[in-house]
């Protein structure tokens, strides 16, 4: 029996087809907004690390899309 959210995902989850991986995620994050709406900061403030995050995001995601242009 897997007894980590890992081992989980890897013997169980992963050869789900990608519907029932969507349905089963909708299924958990509902359940854990209706259990305990406290845990999810919903503050509209951006941190130093939530920007460095999207902006570093954001250039991976640039990269990927553009890999032969040159950045200047």
């Amino acid at each position: 029996m897997p007894s980590t959210a890992q081992e989980i995902y890897d013997q169980l989850i992963r050869a789900l087809p990608p519907t029932e991986r969507l349905r089963l995620a909708t299924l958990i994050l509902n359940e854990l907004v209706q259990q305990n709406s406290s845990i999810i900061d919903q503050q509209d403030d951006w941190t130093e690390q939530d920007q460095t995050d999207v902006v570093s995001f954001s250039l991976q995601y640039a990269a990927s899309l553009f890999p032969d242009e040159e950045v200047v």
